[in-house]
């Protein structure tokens, strides 16, 4: 089969709307996260966690982070993996992959000497039901390696090992603290087992359809792979190096845009390779740049106006003085009067949902 030929335009649509970026708005919370396979767990809230951002993203004013809360912790529709919220059928194809997966020397080696410790965790948990971390004893023979700010932080290590591994599970939140209990408490009955080519397969497919188009594989970036395998067909993007994937099912939709505030984590910028190929856009995440070393700002919101990621917003939230303080809006191409309005409005409908007002750091230029 020829490969699809497309040019950015197209290929940039495709993104926008396998990632429910375009009008009209998606309403279901589970459906949501159904196509985009995961929600990414930041604790930074400089204006909202970013679970909730790239939820109000898609839902809009219609959000409420309770409604997450609720679909994890009593409806058990989604749940809480290390690091990610996801559909509970993706489970066994991330188990699978987190089970296959080789890990490096000092990690194996500090799991076999601490067998003992592991069988500690699964008893106590089997007999107590969830536990928070604290609750749970250090009874490890030998401490975790780390140099940095992992270092003894025994428990926690070995928790997130069996839980990425399926022989624990996350049920709930006491603030930022996580409760574990048995897997069987907590998922659905009767997952089905994988073997490692079938979590990939799948895995690859399930990753394609929330993305679009990506590329079939390339350097490893931290976190979540951005890459698809041989999963969907090939597809040729005008003005870019090499060859794409594309599924199929989104090629020649018709496409309706719209404007957007994005998470730093959003997957339609979170491979910033893909970003500065198919949208020309450069993004870094400066929160742990000093800040005179910044260009956009602490934690600056990617702005999506129809099929083109146009600029970036510098805002943090005020709790106490009850304010959304508007920093900057860097604008990557100069806005229109229609554009700088559209921006606005989204800046307004943010600060809407989040039970706030507009300020400025600086008044906006007339």
């Amino acid at each position: 089969m020829a490969p699809h030929r497309l040019t950015k335009d197209e290929a940039r649509r495709i993104a926008i709307h396998a990632q429910l970026l375009d009008a009209p708005r998606p309403t279901d919370l589970v459906e949501v996260v159904e196509r985009l396979t995961l929600l990414q767990i930041d604790p930074t809230a400089a204006i909202a966690p970013s679970a909730d951002l790239v939820l109000w993203s898609r839902l809009g004013s219609a959000y409420d982070p309770a409604d997450l809360t609720r679909a994890i912790e009593t409806d058990r529709t989604l749940v809480e993996t290390v690091a990610y919220i996801r559909s509970p059928r993706d489970l066994p194809a991330v188990i699978a992959e987190a089970r296959d997966a080789p890990t490096y020397p000092a990690m194996e080696a500090w799991l076999r000497d601490n067998e003992p410790f592991r069988r500690d965790i699964l008893a106590l948990v089997r007999e107590k039901g969830p536990l928070l971390s604290r609750d749970i004893p250090d009874t490890s023979v030998v401490p975790w390696p780390s140099s940095g700010w992992n270092n003894n932080r025994n428990v926690t290590r070995m928790l997130e090992s069996l839980a990425l591994r399926g022989h624990l599970a996350i049920s709930g939140r006491r603030g930022r603290q996580r409760y574990f209990d048995l897997p069987e408490r907590v998922y659905p009955a009767d997952l089905p087992v994988l073997d490692g080519d079938a979590a990939v397969r799948l895995r690859n497919e399930r990753r394609l359809a929330a993305l679009g188009i990506a590329r079939s594989a390339r350097t490893q970036i931290p976190g979540e792979s951005p890459y698809v395998g041989d999963a969907g067909e090939e597809a040729v993007v005008e003005g870019t190096p090499g060859t794409w994937r594309v599924h199929p099912a989104y090629v020649g939709l018709p496409f309706e845009g719209r404007t957007a505030l994005l998470s730093p984590f959003d997957r339609l910028v979170h491979d910033r390779v893909r970003a500065e190929q198919l949208f020309g856009f450069e993004y870094v995440l400066e929160m742990y740049k000093p800040r005179e070393q910044r260009r956009w700002g602490y934690f600056a919101l990617p702005v999506l106006h129809g099929d083109r990621l146009v600029g970036k917003l510098d805002a943090t939230v005020d709790r106490r003085a009850g304010t959304l303080v508007v920093n900057a809006v860097h604008e990557d191409v100069p806005f229109t009067d229609a554009v700088s309005a559209a921006v606005h409005s989204e800046i307004e409908d943010l600060a809407a949902w989040l039970g706030v007002t507009v300020t400025h750091a600086v008044p906006p230029a007339r």
